[in-house]
């Protein structure tokens, strides 16, 4: 069947794609288009721009175009391809469409066009999944990680585990047949056991750089925490270099929490000014600090403000025990003013948190903020220039029921289990890597993934 969709944003712009993929592309061409020098598309004008128009059933002029035809297998899908270029808008794209489907297109599902370029081979599942994650992409690190992806860089690697997996299972099954030998089994136990933890060790490696890999993804979950009047919301302003939040001497200005993306040096941040953590009557303003205390479980990374012009008090002992054990970073903020903040409460309680001096309204201390937060992502154990990255949770998900397996193989081998029963978790190890290329993978999960997809793609 032949499926046709918009395959770009709606709304106004310069042009507008309709793309149709499937066997009847060409001849649904033909019947919409006509064109001013070559009156209809063939095999010849394959790969070449026509210039012309779009027609109704009443040789009426829908809109001006340019039309490509691109006969498969040489196309995205691996089937015939028409795109028809447009003028940008709701109405222009929309007639082009609905001539589409009036002449015997159907409808794409979201994600059909990717699905039919994995199920036609063209691209392996990881790979597909990697077009959404550049779509998505908000800095240059994750859309170097998706490309990599597209590239094929994980396809490679689980194919070289899988691969690996086979070599062991051979070993087994040459002990299965030849039973009662104990100097082979002897060996063959050795040989799991050394190979098993070997590949433990890389499907390991690949797990660890999954949270990172997220965070280029999704963004770095950062919460700004503090009690009313402390400088969260001047401090959001300055890290996005433009006036977002409301700043004034009032408490409880911000009631509510406000995101924002932002990128320091290819990291994602999803920064979040919260509402000040206070005792208070008023009911939208107590929501708004009751969000602010359930962000604190859900985030990444807190940079918790306090004002050092003013003592100590009760609302900042509660912000000091929700932080003791998060990831954080402690800005003393106001040193323009008068030092009443006794800090010792800080250095005695956070020592092992990071604590930078500020001041929103010299503009100071807010690089040392940035080149924190950049050192805190970076100093873990992750090679960004590896080229492999797992940003994927379902990846993830099927790496670690592939590491359960393998470390059950292990275990096995080292209590001498009889080598069949090893020979099961290592097919399921098999297959639980196979799904993330989408080599053993059911019809119910490929739907799921593709349904997430944008329409068009």
């Amino acid at each position: 069947m032949t499926i046709a969709a918009i395959s770009t944003a709606v709304g106004e712009a310069g042009i507008g794609i309709v793309r149709m993929s499937g066997s009847k592309s060409l001849e649904i061409a033909n019947k919409i288009f006509k064109g001013a020098v070559i009156e209809s598309l063939d095999d010849k004008s394959s790969r070449k721009m026509v210039y012309g128009h779009i027609i109704d059933g009443e040789n009426k002029i829908v809109d001006e175009v340019l039309i490509a035809y691109m006969k498969g297998p040489h196309t995205y899908t691996r089937e015939d391809i028409v795109e028809i270029y447009c003028h940008g808008g709701i109405i222009p794209v929309r007639k082009v469409l609905d001539l589409t489907l009036n002449n015997g297109a159907r409808l794409s599902e979201p994600g059909e066009f990717t699905k039919r370029a994995f199920l036609n081979g063209r691209l392996d599942l990881s790979q597909a999944e990697a077009v959404m994650d550049i779509i998505h992409a908000k800095t240059e690190k994750s859309h170097e990680t998706s490309m990599d992806q597209l590239e094929g860089k994980l396809s490679k690697k689980i194919r070289e585990l899988r691969d690996e997996i086979l070599n062991i299972l051979a070993r087994v099954e040459a002990s299965i047949d030849y039973p009662g030998e104990d100097s082979i089994e002897d060996v063959a136990y050795k040989e799991i056991i050394e190979r098993g933890s070997n590949l433990r060790a890389e499907i390991l490696k690949l797990i660890q750089t999954s949270t990172r890999g997220t965070i280029l993804r999704d963004g770095l979950n950062t919460i700004i925490l503090g009690k009313p009047n402390v400088g969260k919301s001047s401090l959001l302003n300055a890290i996005l270099r433009e006036n977002r939040a409301i700043v004034t001497d009032v408490p409880g200005t911000t009631r509510d929490v406000i995101e924002e993306f932002v990128n320091i040096d290819g990291i994602p941040l999803k920064l979040v000014d919260t509402a000040g953590i206070r005792d208070t009557d008023d009911l939208v303003e107590k929501i708004g600090v009751d969000r602010a205390k359930d962000l604190v479980d859900k985030s990444d990374l807190i940079i918790a403000v306090f004002d050092v012009s003013k003592e100590l008090d009760n609302e900042d002992k509660q912000i000091i025990e929700l932080i003791k054990n998060k990831k954080a970073i402690i800005i003393i903020n106001k040193i323009d003013l008068e030092r009443k903040f006794e800090e010792k409460f800080i250095t005695e309680d956070l020592s092992d948190k990071i604590i930078i001096e500020s001041s929103m309204v010299n503009e100071v201390g807010i690089e040392e903020i940035e080149e924190s937060i950049k050192e805190m992502f970076y100093s873990g154990n992750l090679e960004l220039d590896s080229g492999i990255v797992i940003n994927n949770i379902r990846h993830k998900n099927q790496l670690e029921k592939a590491k359960k397996n393998i470390d059950d193989v292990i275990e096995a081998a080292e209590m001498n289990v009889p080598i069949d029963c090893i020979e099961v978790d290592l097919k399921n190890c098999w297959e639980n890597l196979g799904e993330i290329s989408g080599d053993t993978i059911g019809e119910d999960i490929l739907d799921k993934i593709f349904s997430e997809f944008c329409l068009g793609k």
